[in-house]
């Protein structure tokens, strides 16, 4: 889960910086897509 939301920020992060944002969209999308995917995970896995 932790490796999963660490992605998304530090991928928004960079993609941020490559693209010279000066508000932090990516950052910000990817982290929140990215607790959802984890979230996803973990109740498909607590399902089975």
């Amino acid at each position: 889960m932790i490796a999963v939301i660490l992605a998304g920020v530090f991928g928004g992060i960079k993609l941020d910086e490559v693209l010279a944002s000066e508000f932090p969209l990516f950052t910000l999308l990817l982290s929140l897509l990215s607790v959802g995917l984890a979230m996803y995970i973990v109740i498909r896995d607590l399902i089975k």
